[in-house]
């Protein structure tokens, strides 16, 4: 088990396969384990290093409220750690912040940036879904109801009813533990503050953002708006995918990702 000490705390982290560094950030509920299915192709020519940050997996949880911004500060200090000057940073929703915040405030740390499925900012619309959560957590049920379905795309959840119905019954004793619940509470709450708008002009890193057009937890505009202030920005939309895009549409959040960050022939130049 792979571990570093953060203001006393025990970050989990796991690695794979050698090459140029990609460090993965995940989504809210995610965990090192939640990428079981893309070590294998994400290490093959790559050194895949995976972080539960803070109230993630197996990492430490929190004593109390705290603000996103520390979690920037635990990816600083896992490349700190293993002595990487400089990684490819992929983040999706929750991670795709923390990968915003890292860049403007340790943007000569980042190679290359790939956003899926996130925001600039915590803006009213996904305020309310958030203290929806936090009001449903009393209930295991209730929460799985308010968290769940939103994340897939309407025809995803009807083609994969019974695929569903099994995650329902696996995350229900999972969402009735008070300390997963809790470790939730505090990283939604983390991000109630969250914008990051009017900084990420000054990220010099290629960055490619990728939009789901049924994502109705971050919707197209929340990833348009980032690709506009980005400067060095590429931009690509998956049809009929929503914002669980690694579990819709695993092969193409791969070729997507990885053709981004190993394309070394194409130079990206700031124009």
């Amino acid at each position: 088990m792979a571990r570093f000490i953060f203001q006393d705390k025990c970050i989990h982290y796991e690695e794979y396969g050698q090459g140029k560094p990609i460090v993965v950030l995940n989504g809210i509920m995610m965990s090192c384990g939640s990428w079981a299915e893309f070590v294998e192709p994400f290490s093959a020519h790559n050194r895949l290093i995976l972080l539960d940050m803070l109230d993630q997996g197996k990492s430490d949880k929190m004593d109390g409220p705290f603000s996103q911004a520390l979690q920037a500060e635990v990816v600083l200090a896992l490349l700190d750690y293993l002595q990487l000057d400089k990684v490819n940073l992929l983040g999706i929703s929750y991670g795709g912040e923390v990968a915003q915040r890292f860049a403007v405030k340790y943007g000569d740390r980042v190679e290359r940036l790939v956003l899926f499925n996130t925001t600039s900012r915590t803006g009213p619309w996904l305020k309310d879904i958030g203290d929806g959560w936090n009001l449903a957590a009393d209930d295991a049920e209730s929460y799985y109801l308010s968290t769940i379905p939103i994340i897939y795309s309407p025809g995803f959840y009807r083609e994969n009813n019974a695929w569903m119905e099994h995650r329902r019954e696996v995350l229900r004793p999972v969402f009735g533990n008070p300390d997963f619940v809790n470790s939730m509470i505090r990283l939604t709450n983390s991000a109630a503050d969250y914008d990051v708008t009017d900084q990420i002009h000054t990220i010099q890193a290629p960055t490619l953002v990728v939009s789901c057009q049924e994502d109705y937890l971050t919707p197209m505009e929340e990833q348009q708006l980032i690709a506009s202030r980005i400067p060095n920005s590429h931009y690509v939309v998956i049809p009929k995918c929503g914002h669980a895009s690694m579990y819709e549409m695993p092969v193409l959040f791969t070729a997507l990702t990885l053709g981004f960050f190993n394309n070394t022939k194409v130079k990206f130049d700031i124009v």
